[in-house]
């Protein structure tokens, strides 16, 4: 033991910025898999993929706070990061950056297509000149925002490809939205027919609602957008996510607003995405939800859930399960209490599944924990009160 501690001891005086990504939470059967060291103050908006090799992708936005300004510490502002497991998340490897530039590069999520290339959807953030020279007036609200302020614009949706399992990273891949600034919170789908489907959506004034971009050509050409809400009435700063129904149509979810109450909403295309009917509540409030669909045909749906539509302190990490193609939705499930979110779903080998999420305010880490899937039943689940995931160990 005292050998491990001389090693550990060792290493941090003279490699300061290794993290050990794998440590071990206070809190039974959950694993912090990156916090500090060299993926910053603040880690976010994580997304997780099992690629046809077995290994296990889990991307990050790395930086400061929830948005990253330039400083001396951060003079690239944030980053996306990623770890990765090959022994089905028991072990994670330290950190690594995948993309950085000038802008502020968040909300990364990841996907393997059929043709095998592994994809980051992400957007970003730019900056201008200074506002203030230290925001305070934020600092009791729970998304902290930290450092300079400076005068931003959105900087548009982009990709990056890996071609050989996330090991190597080519060029960003921006794509052109026309009339509408456009952000992403979801990752690439693909259709039966192999077209690839760019989720995203556009929040401005009082208008916000969900987009899609197709292409036929493995992301050579991509389609005008195809807008989803828009005139709706109802106000969806939509983080769209899309899944392909058995019976081909397409099913999309779309953020709510908790300050308007406008409730998460739902749309189905019958036509490969072209055109969309018109929205419908779901219901309940969620932020950025994520679809996975099972082996058993169930869909899972995780997201930021409330407990009290009203007030955003009751968020929490949650999951929902359809067993009727999206028609009704099984929980709600609590994962975490913590109210970051933005959670992504692995099936694993035994039929459980793998839950990365994230923390949110300062110091906030990505997190992930295994637990089983929740079996159809009839009874139900009082809102307040969220049926709480078993954990089971890694």
């Amino acid at each position: 033991m005292k050998k491990i501690f001389k090693v550990i001891f060792l290493t941090s005086m003279f490699f300061p910025g290794i993290v050990f990504s794998q440590q071990n939470s206070n809190e039974k059967n959950v694993k912090i898999i990156s916090k500090g060291g060299t993926s910053g103050e603040y880690q976010a908006f994580t997304d997780a993929v099992k690629l046809k090799n077995g290994d296990l992708l889990c991307v990050f936005y790395a930086g400061e706070g929830h948005v990253t300004y330039p400083s001396d510490m951060y003079p690239k502002t944030g980053r996306i990061c990623m770890v990765r497991s090959s022994d089905n998340g028991k072990t994670w490897s330290a950190p690594e950056t995948i993309y950085d530039d000038d802008a502020d590069n968040r909300d990364p999520h990841v996907s393997q297509m059929s043709d095998g290339s592994v994809v980051v959807t992400f957007f970003n953030t730019l900056f201008g000149d200074l506002i203030e020279n230290q925001n305070t007036s934020s600092k009791t609200t729970l998304a902290h925002y930290k450092g300079q302020r400076r005068k931003t614009k959105n900087g548009g949706i982009h990709y990056i490809v890996s071609s050989d399992n996330g090991n190597t990273w080519g060029e960003k891949i921006s794509i052109s939205t026309g009339e509408f600034t456009n952000s992403c919170s979801a990752p690439m789908r693909e259709l039966k027919d192999g077209t690839w489907v760019y989720p995203a959506y556009h929040q401005g004034g009082d208008d916000a609602f969900g987009t899609i971009y197709l292409s036929i050509n493995k992301g050579k050409s991509w389609s005008a957008p195809k807008f989803i809400g828009k005139g709706s009435g109802q106000y969806l700063p939509a983080e769209t996510d899309v899944i392909q129904l058995k019976d081909g149509s397409i099913l999309a979810a779309l953020r709510g607003d908790i300050k308007r109450d406008h409730k998460m909403h739902f749309s189905i295309s019958n036509n490969a995405g072209q055109t969309w009917e018109n929205v419908y509540s779901s219901g309940f409030q969620g932020h950025c939800p994520h679809f996975l669909r099972l082996s058993n045909d169930a869909i899972v749906l995780t997201y930021r859930a409330f407990k009290d539509d009203n007030t955003a302190e009751s968020g929490y990490t949650g999951l929902r399960i359809s067993y009727d193609e999206g028609k009704t939705w099984q929980g709600p499930y609590l994962i975490d209490q913590y109210w970051g979110a933005y959670a992504s779903t692995i099936e694993l080998p035994d039929k459980n599944l793998l839950i990365t999420y994230y923390e949110e305010g300062e110091n906030s880490a990505v997190r992930v924990l295994k637990t089983s899937v929740p079996i159809k039943y009839t009874k139900n689940i009082h809102y307040e009160r969220p049926e709480t995931l078993p954990r089971l160990k890694l």
